[in-house]
């Protein structure tokens, strides 16, 4: 029976988490991205939903990466919004990251964040080269 190989996907530009969990694992050629918050490498909480979601997207980016893809390798993304009503405003900042060829997405309104954050942000990424169709 042959293995699969689970590996830990991390990056030194990501904010230190003391929680147990892992910025990213990749197995065979799919990317499971953990939810990533709108902070600095310094722990800090931005403010407002758009400089959340801009560092939260960003802070994916790291971890895209350092498993050797970007973006436009995402597949399937889940957002966590404190408030569904912000959902245009995370859509302005949303779009500058993923232009085209959306990813597949689910958005929520859930009752709390870690650290008082706005917006959670969790993604699927298949790493390698990636040819765009519709069907």
């Amino acid at each position: 029976m042959a293995s699969t190989v689970r590996k830990i996907i991390t990056s030194a530009k990501l904010p230190k988490s003391t929680l147990p969990y892992s910025p990213g694992v990749l197995v065979d050629k799919t990317l499971y991205i953990a939810g990533q918050i709108g902070w600095d490498s310094t722990g800090k909480v931005a403010e407002g939903i758009e400089a959340q979601t801009k560092l939260a997207l960003e802070n994916m980016g790291h971890v895209l990466a350092a498993a050797g893809a970007t973006h436009k390798n995402v597949v399937k993304v889940t957002v966590l919004l404190k408030d569904i009503t912000q959902s245009a405003a995370m859509n302005s900042v949303y779009t500058t990251f993923f232009t085209e060829n959306y990813p597949a997405r689910a958005a929520y309104e859930v009752a709390n964040l870690p650290v008082g954050a706005l917006v959670e942000i969790e993604a699927i990424a298949i790493v390698g080269d990636i040819v765009d169709s519709k069907l």
